[in-house]
């Protein structure tokens, strides 16, 4: 008897397929434009003068070729793809999600364990802003430099072209991205295309060269440089760079749309393409110079040159969401100051802007440009911000392994040691840079690092002259008379601690001699999680006499909405309506103070960084019409 057809079930299955598909194609014009432009200049940097290869030879062809294969193979494929992805904070990725699912996982007194562990996280997240600078500059100036193919003598507008470009994409970010973003999969699925055609018809010409699939002729190579290895590394990891995002993005698109995108398209193009560029270098060693854009026949170099651009934009345009996005989870988390936060899609919750970072990105990305001039000069500041990057992933993917996977501890550390010591040895080659420009994305970092560790030790100094000697609740609620009018409504006290009266309510007591009928001590906490179920959002303690205690909790992906988090308390017995709510905010003037235990440098810093940061009232969506700011001057 044959099985019932259920409509239902089928039209789920067929909605399922859909909704896959969408999120594969995405995932293709989101993830993997940085890693999907990387043969605009992988080969061809490999071979530059300084690394001591020369084109002529057929051995060095192929140790590369066979070294790009491998990289992709073991650092993307292995590492990112098959393992990493599945460290999965509750839907999210990047390297303060894999921290905090590897801070969780210790032991309650692993204290200096976690500190570490944090230490490491901010760490990788100034190297991202680093490499977010780099990426954007490097792939339109090598799309770019394509025309040179056409005319040589257009040589000298590639620069200006190259920064009205950036300029545009930066000037357009305050609109966000949803109407081209819905381009992003179909250009960048032509891309892929187009890299897999190229590569397969060169390959055609001379299929001796997929012999470099055989490691055996990355270690020729190797054994023939010697230390000169590391110069060669340098540009090898220019095939990986972007290998990174695959986990960072893994909140927006799902770990298996990014999975079947990666080994259904992109990795068979990549390496068909690098094996057609090195089959095409084995028959005419002189294209070298325009190597990629030399696989495309003459009468396809124009179109090939806009279809490289377009695919630059999108991988640029990929780095300056991934930054946003980082930005967003790092002010919730209390590692930068309050900014202004633009959602620019009501139906897309990641695609948002962040004004201040997007003119910073546009002012060092710009300047890179014009200052360094070419993209082969650009690439040796490239890489070292990842590889960076790439080596605290895999330590902090280590304890995942270890703790929440349950592997046995020797496996998981000979497993992520093995893979580690690849991205070592990347870092290594790169720090050969630093001289020639790779200091530019340290220096970036290094700032990056400044700002945030001055913001956390100045908070925390904050938070001590606010709150360390402040007089507890429930000594304030024993000792307090009846004398205080009440008036009617409902006043909300935002507080850092809700155990310790706010200076707010102080000042409001003693200017005003009233207080509400309702007090409400407001606190809102952001939890180790990307996103707290509706149900958990708030708690609610009654303290007597009026007053009431509540936790609001976000996770480090959403953003704060205090009067939607009040609505919610209605079931907890506490009723919210906006017309008879007033919110006090305390509002700290800062002082240097004579002796302060931030040092001079840092003072100042924190003192600018405090007064130029967003509004409460802003960035916690507060009505200003219900907000009143008590302030009170503080030395720090």
């Amino acid at each position: 008897m044959m099985p019932e057809h259920n409509p239902d079930s089928a039209a789920t299955d067929s909605r399922h397929k859909g909704a896959l598909q969408t999120l594969t194609l995405g995932a293709l014009g989101v993830v993997y434009g940085d890693i999907g432009t990387s043969p605009l200049y992988t080969v061809r940097e490999a071979f530059h003068p300084t690394g001591g290869l020369s084109v002529q030879d057929s051995t060095a062809v192929l140790g590369v070729l066979s070294l790009v294969f491998w990289a992709l193979i073991l650092t993307v494929t292995v590492k990112y793809v098959v393992l990493i992805l599945r460290a999965d904070n509750r839907g999210e990725g990047g390297v303060l999600a894999l921290a905090r699912l590897a801070s969780n996982a210790l032991p309650v007194g692993a204290i200096r364990q976690r500190s570490l562990i944090l230490l490491a996280s901010i760490v990788g997240l100034t190297l991202f802003f680093g490499d977010g600078l780099i990426t954007p500059a490097m792939t339109v100036l090598s799309a770019v430099e394509g025309i040179q193919a056409v005319q040589p003598g257009m040589k000298h507008f590639v620069v200006p072209i190259a920064v009205g470009i950036l300029t545009m994409l930066f000037l357009i970010q305050a609109r966000g991205t949803s109407r081209v973003g819905r381009l992003f999969g179909p250009i960048m699925c032509l891309w892929f295309i187009t890299l897999a055609g190229l590569g397969l018809w060169h390959i055609g010409h001379n299929p001796s060269v997929l012999k470099a699939i055989n490691p055996y002729y990355g270690f020729v190579l190797i054994e023939s440089l010697g230390w000169r290895t590391f110069i060669a590394l340098g540009a090898i990891v220019l095939a990986i760079t972007g290998g990174e995002a695959l986990y960072a993005d893994m909140g927006h698109f799902g770990r298996r749309p990014i999975r079947i995108a990666w080994f259904g398209m992109v990795l068979p193009a990549l390496l068909l393409n690098y094996f057609g560029q090195g089959a095409l270098l084995l028959r005419h060693p002189d294209v070298l110079d325009h190597l990629f854009f030399e696989l495309a026949p003459d009468w396809a170099l124009i179109p090939m040159i806009a279809l490289a651009t377009a695919a630059a934009i999108i991988a640029s345009q990929a780095v300056i969401s991934g930054v946003f996005s980082l930005t967003q989870q790092a002010i919730q988390l209390g590692l930068l100051p309050r900014m202004t936060i633009n959602h620019t899609s009501e139906t897309e919750i990641g695609q948002i802007y962040v004004p201040r970072v997007n003119w910073i990105m546009m002012v060092g990305v710009v300047t890179l440009v014009i200052g360094f001039g070419s993209s082969s000069n650009i690439a040796a500041a490239y890489g070292i911000a990842v590889t960076g990057a790439m080596t605290i992933d895999v330590g902090l993917a280590a304890i995942v392994a270890a703790l929440i996977w349950k592997w046995n501890k020797w496996t998981a550390v000979a497993v992520f040691a093995a893979l580690g010591l690849i991205d070592v040895a990347f870092f290594a080659a790169n720090a050969l840079k630093i001289p020639e420009g790779g200091w530019f994305p340290l220096a970036m970092a290094v700032g990056a690092w400044f700002v945030i560790t001055t913001w956390r030790r100045g908070r925390a100094v904050l938070y001590e002259k606010l709150h360390g000697s402040a007089m507890p609740v429930d000594l304030f609620l024993s000792t307090m008379r009846e004398a205080p009018l009440r008036v009617a409504g409902t006043a909300v006290f935002m507080t850092g601690d809700i155990n310790t009266v706010p200076l707010a309510l102080l000042h409001n007591l003693k200017h005003n001699k009233v207080l509400h009928e309702r007090i409400v001590l407001l606190q809102v906490l952001t939890v180790d999680i990307p996103r707290v179920a509706e149900l958990k959002r708030v708690e609610v303690r009654r303290l007597g006499k009026g007053f009431h205690a509540v936790v609001v909790r976000y996770g480090f992906m959403e953003q704060p909405d205090v009067p939607g988090a009040l609505s919610k308390c209605r079931v907890h017995g506490l009723a919210y309506d906006e017309m008879q709510t007033s919110f006090f905010l305390g509002r700290e003037s800062l002082l240097p103070a004579a002796r302060s235990t931030l040092g001079r440098a840092r003072q100042a810093l924190f003192i600018f960084l405090s007064t130029t940061a967003l509004a409460s009232k802003v960035f916690f969506r507060i009505p200003p019409n219900r907000a009143v700011e008590l302030g009170g001057q503080v030395e720090v």
